[in-house]
């Protein structure tokens, strides 16, 4: 195991004080085999009136702010220790059934799993035929290298680019520009394996990139990638804007059906448009010897 130290900071600025509605922050890891949360503080200034915690739909940890104070600045940070497996090879076992493409969920598994089988952009048939080219025709496709050479394929043929902006863009703009975000190169695997009949769901979290964006491209911010499920081993991640497979360097705090489902931070204020100044994220992931270390 590794001891990783997560410090995630925003910091929303307003022309003049204004009033904030409820606040949704889904920043808490979520526990699992591959880590586990030794330490995990929330930090929010103006303090707020109230917190409380939910699980959502999909089991994931929201905090909900509300507030009685105005303030010209929102600042939120969640700092954070977790003990995370750092296994460079990914170790998962398929059932035979499933091992070669295409294969059947079943009927009791095809029931749970359908929300995530449904496309999003059904219209978008540039997305199926560019899957397609991963299923080898005329003979067998083993699964594992369907999801492998498409999780580089993307890493090796499209440009990664930093976008503020908050939202996604379509998997067809994705296709035709050659360049996105980690969420964009995210949603697209999602469509281009549901195309072809996998269940896939969007995921959120943090990356591990020792060396930044020279290790690992996405460093410094939230980060997005997809999981896969496999029969016999699960929620698999695929991480495209890398090309990891596995939970290598990967902090999973929320998954999703669709992006939109998985807003690290969400809330309003009571306003003009025009008092809105903007936000600043920054995100810190980095080793430490002990927990103490990693919440100073």
């Amino acid at each position: 195991m590794t001891l990783l130290s997560v410090r995630h900071d925003t910091v929303y600025r307003y022309a003049r004080a204004v009033q904030f509605g409820d606040h949704r922050m889904l920043v808490r890891p979520r526990d699992s085999a591959e880590q586990r949360l030794d330490d995990f503080r929330l930090t929010i200034f103006p303090e707020p009136a109230a917190i409380r915690w939910i699980l959502d739909v999909f089991g994931n940890g929201i905090a909900i702010a509300s507030f009685d104070e105005p303030a010209e600045e929102l600042r939120i940070s969640a700092q954070m220790v977790l003990d995370h497996v750092h296994d460079r090879t990914p170790r998962f076992e398929i059932e035979n059934r499933a091992r070669t493409y295409p294969f059947d969920y079943g009927q009791v598994d095809a029931i749970d799993l359908a929300p995530n089988m449904q496309r999003q952009f059904p219209e978008e048939h540039e997305v199926d035929a560019w899957a397609r080219q991963f299923v080898t025709q005329g003979g067998a496709t083993e699964t594992s290298h369907l999801l492998m050479t498409m999780t580089a394929g993307i890493k090796e043929g499209f440009t990664y680019l930093r976008r503020p902006d908050p939202g996604t863009q379509r998997p067809s703009l994705t296709l035709a520009s050659r360049q996105g975000t980690c969420r964009d190169f995210a949603l697209l695997m999602i469509e281009a394996v549901r195309a072809l009949g996998f269940a896939a769901r969007f995921v959120t979290g943090y990356l591990y990139s020792p060396a930044r964006d020279g290790d690992h491209r996405g460093g410094g911010a939230t980060h997005a990638w997809c999981q896969v499920y496999l029969p016999g081993a699960g929620w698999v991640e695929f991480d495209p804007t890398n090309g990891i497979i596995g939970t290598r360097d990967l902090i999973r705090v929320g998954v999703a059906r669709e992006p939109r489902q998985a807003i690290p931070i969400s809330g309003t204020f009571v306003g003009k448009k025009d008092d809105y100044l903007g936000m600043d994220v920054e995100v810190e992931v980095r080793r430490v010897t002990s927990p103490q270390d990693g919440m100073g």
